[in-house]
Order: C-alpha cells, then sequence, then structure tokens
C-alpha cells in the first residue's frame, strides 16, 4: 500500500482551516532570555514536518501533566507565540520555538522556568492563530499561506510596506518574528517597533533586537519605553497611557502612513491602542492584535470538561456538533449556563481548545442551526462573525437545540 503524507497547509487549503493536534515533540534546547523568561525550541521530526508549518505571528498549545492542588494528576494546556521565523532542514526536519515568561501564580510557566530542560516532551499542538501579516495577500486564508512559509519566506510579504507595532512584555514573541520575516522578504518594507517593559532587564530578546537594527539601521526603528527606570527621553520613560500614546503617535511615529498594526499585550494596552487607532481614523482591518489573556480565565477542567450535575426536572439544552466527520450529542441542564465546548468535552475529549478564556480562536466553530450567546470575542475577526463562527468556549446555548460544525 502506499501511503501520500498530506501536509496540515494542503489540507487547510481542501478544507479551509487547518485542524489543531497534538503530537509529542522532544526539547531540544531551553535558553535563558531574562531572569523570569526562556525560550524553548522544539525539534520537529521529518515526518511530523507539515504539521507544524506556520506563518509568523501564530502560537502553539503546550499540553502536559501536573499535580493540583490536592496532589492529583490534572492536564495543563498553556499558549505560547512562536518566537522565530519559519526554518527547516536538509534533512526534513524543522522546528519549533516559543518563549515561556514566569508569571507570577502561573503553575506551568513557573514549572517551565524552573525544571524544564533539553531532551524532556511535551505535546505540542499544530501551530494556530490569526496574528499574522495579510497586507498584500489578496484575501487569502491563514492557512492557505503556511503552504511556503518553510522555504519561501519571500512569499510572506507580499508588497513592500510601513508595519508598526506596539507590544509589552512578552508581547515581543510573535512580534519578533513578524518583525524579521517582513524586513527580509522586502528591501522596502519599514518596520516601526514600541516595546514597553518595566526595566531594561526585563527586555526580552533584547540582544536579537540591537541585531535586527544593526541589520537593517534605516529600516527598523526601535523604541523601548520603561515604565520604572528613567530614560534620557522622557517619552520613553513611565507607563504607556493615553497622552503618551498618543505623543508616541504624533512623534516617533507616523501614524498616517502605516499599512498595518500589530497590537500585542495585556487587555489594557491593547484596547488603549485599538480604541485610539479607531479615533484616528485607522480602518480594523489593517490593525492585528493579541491578548496576553482576557483577564477572566475559564478553563475547563483537563481534557474532559468541568463537571456538570443533570436534574432530569429540568429542561436541557441539546447539543449537536460535528467534528473530524463525526457527529456528537450531548445534552445541557439550561441551569449550569455551561459553555457548549465544556459540554461537547464531556462525550468528546479531542474537541479542541487551547485557552479556554476567548483569546487563542482554536475552539472556533460555525453554528449551523439554532443560536448561542458569546461571552467574550478576542479572537474571531468580524467577517468571521457575519459568516456564524463562535468560539465554543464561550458561548452558550440560546435555543433548545444548537448545531455546530468543528470542520468548516
Amino acid at each position: 500500500m502506499t501511503v501520500v503524507r498530506q501536509t496540515a497547509a494542503e489540507q487547510a487549503t481542501a478544507t479551509g482551516r487547518r485542524r489543531a493536534s497534538f503530537h509529542t515533540l522532544t526539547v531540544a534546547e531551553v535558553r535563558r532570555l531574562t531572569e523570569d523568561a526562556i525560550e524553548v525550541t522544539f525539534g520537529v521530526p521529518a515526518e511530523l514536518a507539515g504539521q507544524y508549518d506556520y506563518l509568523p505571528g501564530q502560537y502553539v498549545a503546550l499540553r502536559t501533566t501536573m499535580p493540583d492542588e490536592t496532589g492529583q494528576p490534572h492536564e495543563v494546556r498553556r499558549s505560547y507565540s512562536i518566537c522565530a521565523e519559519p526554518r527547516s532542514f536538509a534533512d526534513g526536519t524543522s522546528e519549533i520555538r516559543v518563549a515561556i515568561k514566569k508569571d507570577l501564580g502561573g503553575l506551568f510557566s513557573t514549572w517551565a522556568n524552573a525544571e524544564l530542560k533539553a531532551g524532556d516532551q511535551l505535546d505540542v499542538m499544530s501551530p494556530m492563530g490569526a496574528f499574522v501579516s495579510k497586507h498584500g495577500r489578496d484575501g487569502k486564508t491563514v492557512e492557505q499561506n503556511v503552504m511556503n512559509s518553510m522555504n519561501h519566506p519571500e512569499d510572506l510579504a507580499g508588497e513592500p510596506g510601513s508595519f508598526v507595532a506596539i507590544a509589552a512584555g512578552s508581547g515581543i514573541t510573535p512580534v519578533i518574528a513578524i518583525a524579521r520575516t517582513l524586513l527580509a522578504a522586502n528591501p522596502e518594507t519599514r518596520f516601526d517597533l514600541i516595546y514597553a517593559n518595566k526595566a531594561a532587564m526585563d527586555v526580552m530578546f533584547l540582544e536579537e533586537l540591537a541585531d535586527l537594527k544593526d541589520k537593517y539601521p534605516s529600516r527598523l526603528a526601535l523604541h523601548h519605553v520603561l515604565s520604572r527606570e528613567q530614560r534620557i527621553a522622557p517619552l520613553l520613560s513611565g507607563r504607556i497611557d493615553a497622552e503618551k500614546l498618543q505623543a508616541l503617535l504624533g512623534t516617533a511615529i507616523h501614524a498616517d502612513d502605516v499599512d498595518e498594526w500589530f497590537l500585542c499585550g495585556p487587555f489594557e494596552l491593547v484596547q488603549l491602542c485599538r480604541d485610539t487607532l479607531a479615533a484616528r481614523g485607522v480602518q480594523p482591518e489593517h490593525v492585528r492584535f493579541e491578548l496576553f489573556t482576557s483577564g477572566k480565565p475559564d478553563r475547563p477542567e483537563g481534557n474532559i470538561g468541568r463537571p456538570v450535575i443533570a436534574d432530569e426536572s429540568k429542561e436541557t439544552y441539546k447539543i449537536t456538533f460535528k467534528l473530524d466527520g463525526l457527529e456528537g450529542k450531548v445534552e445541557s441542564p439550561t441551569h449550569a449556563r455551561e459553555s457548549i465546548l465544556n459540554a461537547a468535552l464531556r462525550v468528546r475529549p479531542d474537541v479542541p481548545f487551547a485557552c479556554a478564556g476567548g483569546v487563542c480562536g482554536t475552539c472556533r466553530a460555525k453554528v449551523v442551526t439554532g443560536s448561542v450567546t458569546m461571552d467574550e470575542n478576542y479572537a474571531l475577526e468580524q467577517d468571521e462573525l457575519d459568516k456564524g463562527y463562535v468560539l465554543t468556549c464561550q458561548s452558550h446555548p440560546t435555543t433548545p437545540d444548537v448545531t455546530v460544525d468543528f470542520d468548516v
């Protein structure tokens, strides 16, 4: 029997969207970036290379089992942006590099910074996400553009353009990959970066950014803003608030001549930037944004969903979902206000999700029948909403019967 391996990108071209799936990868290297941040490189074997091609700006979810507060094994998933431009090797292998910054009280990030080492193995999800450049792409989907990302980086940038990124802390992770790729792909492209941190010691990829500036001195402008450390220029000292942002856009950045904006950081900063750009007349389709977190985590428990107690005397919602061509059905008590994702996980543990906070978009599905209400949405764009797509982790039925499709 002859087996023809179809890459994830080719599958995406046929289906319109790549299916998120986990594979166990080995850690090739762990490199210290700052006192509280590491860069982790995963080796991707040749037989899985097609599953891990990606566009700069996309992310992967990492999955492992750790003890919870009671000492019981508990599945933990965390999403991290890929921090390097696509790279493949002559033997068909490739690599995925992510940066993990230790969060206060963060179970996974604290463990990774203290314990993760070369040779360890973790489950790594195939790359996902729409925080990518769409400039000059003729409306192609993210997945369609993945096809050439490994060996033809010149195809990623499209037309030359002027780009601006505003990042804070670990928000630099996807931005540095995007900047490297766009600057390398077109000799006429210009990239401006406003990067906010507390102090110089907190700046991730400090040397890499300096090297990038040396490589493109006339086309890359770096503006390091430090909130707790005095800089020579007052404009670059202190927290970025509305007044400082307006000043930066009025002096350091030529805001009226930008083709595409990239915003990545905590909710408050990203929302401030979005509101400010909208007030300046920047069209939403020219702004890409990604959040650290929504600030309202509501994670399913492991891969089985939060337990829900059914009461036969109470009414239920009937939820039907399609996944990998198979149909699943589950009933959800109306009083539980259970998300569609949580309900589906109770009968299909392979339903795709990563953050469960309305941020990453991994759990996206299309409402086929019935209707839902969605609590939060920081991942879907307006055209997706218009077509009936929802984030199932944030969606609750509003009709007795609801059908969603994860495959379209």
